[in-house]
């Protein structure tokens, strides 16, 4: 049996993992080994370990223990594992005993990716790189059978906002719940964009405020954007009175901008993305729009875009406010609002 890879050591969380580093490991051993090279091998386990983000390492360490697990269920070794322990890992996500439900291949790729660090942080040749032949045409013929593109959220659109607004209760939860509408669809923000607002991110202007983010799934370098929130001219759906009410209301002066509320109208600590996310699920469910499940946390970024989409904007307006890196998911929103409308069209019996 072999030791848990540094991925996750068994006494550290997720978030307090690092990779192994010493001098002896990136000096010769021939150096005399000085305080400074000491701190610089600390230094640079510290940058490796922030190579990857906190929540990309919970996953690794979550999907390496899932993997440790089958192999150990199967009498199989995990570390090192060859090609064909790999393949047959995979192939049973994909096709699951007992009616199981199947992983998505997004999921399975993201295994592979778990199996190749922890081999690396160990020192062994990593049985799941795509060289490996047959790891590499499994996962195509999953790709091919099950296909990878992911579940789209249905948007919410100003329209069903509006109604969602009507049901909103509790005075402080209400302007809580408003500004988060609000800000996460004229922001075009994702959830975890959403949870990390904080008060110091706003500048104040003439037209409403710019938000900056100043990181995002997309830009763990924190290179930042800014984004606009502009006044509307319907004081039910403006959001800069929506963010200035919950800010009166909270009261909020500095940091987290979005945060909890008690069932007795305590404000309480700053939302996380999941709370995000449910409360946004809620709010659906509550107005009783059609087709509740299909509702999410990014149900807001994907309502600015296809009613921006809808509205004239082009996709380089749209992108400067979303942050999308490509036209590829603002095309597949323009589609889908294509296809809604004619559907509609076809319905009217003509």
């Amino acid at each position: 049996m072999h030791p848990e890879p540094e991925i996750l050591p068994s006494h550290l969380t997720a978030d307090e993992a690092q990779p192994a580093l010493t001098v002896q490991s990136i000096a010769p051993s021939s150096l005399a080994v000085h305080q400074s090279l000491r701190d610089a091998a600390r230094s640079a386990g510290q940058y490796i370990a922030a190579s990857k983000s906190p929540a990309t390492r919970r996953a690794y360490a979550s999907d390496w223990r899932h993997f440790a697990a089958w192999c150990a269920d199967h009498g199989l070794a995990s570390l090192p594992a060859t090609p064909d322990t790999v393949t047959l890992y995979i192939a049973q996500m994909a096709d699951p005993p007992k009616g199981g439900k199947p992983f998505k291949a997004s999921t399975i790729t993201r295994r592979l990716s778990a199996i190749n660090t922890a081999h690396k942080a160990a020192g062994f040749d990593s049985p799941a790189k795509m060289e490996k032949v047959l790891v590499a045409e499994t996962l195509h013929g999953i790709r091919r059978t099950h296909g990878t593109v992911p579940a789209m959220k249905k948007p919410l659109t100003l329209d069903r906002i509006v109604k969602i607004l009507g049901t909103l209760e509790g005075p402080i939860a209400a302007a809580r719940d408003k500004a988060l509408l609000l800000l996460g669809f004229v922001g075009g923000l994702r959830r975890s964009e959403l949870a990390a607002l904080r008060v110091e991110h706003l500048s104040k202007h003439r037209s409403g405020y710019t938000i900056r983010i100043p990181r995002s799934k997309t830009d763990q370098e924190g290179k930042g954007r800014e984004i606009e929130i502009v006044a509307g001219t319907n004081e039910l759906t403006c959001p800069v009175l929506a963010l200035e009410n919950w800010m009166a209301i909270a009261p909020i002066q500095d940091g987290y901008l979005l945060r909890s509320v008690g069932q007795y109208g305590s404000v309480g600590q700053s939302l996380d993305k999941d709370s995000i996310g449910e409360i946004i699920k809620r709010l659906v469910r509550r107005a009783k729009l059609a087709h509740p499940e299909e509702y999410g946390g990014h149900s807001l970024r994907a309502g600015f875009v296809t009613e921006a989409s809808a509205n004239g904007a082009t996709d380089r307006q749209i992108m400067r406010q979303t942050g999308h890196k490509s036209r590829a998911m603002i095309d597949r929103y323009s589609r889908e609002e294509r296809k809604d409308r004619q559907i509609a069209a076809s319905k009217l019996g003509l």
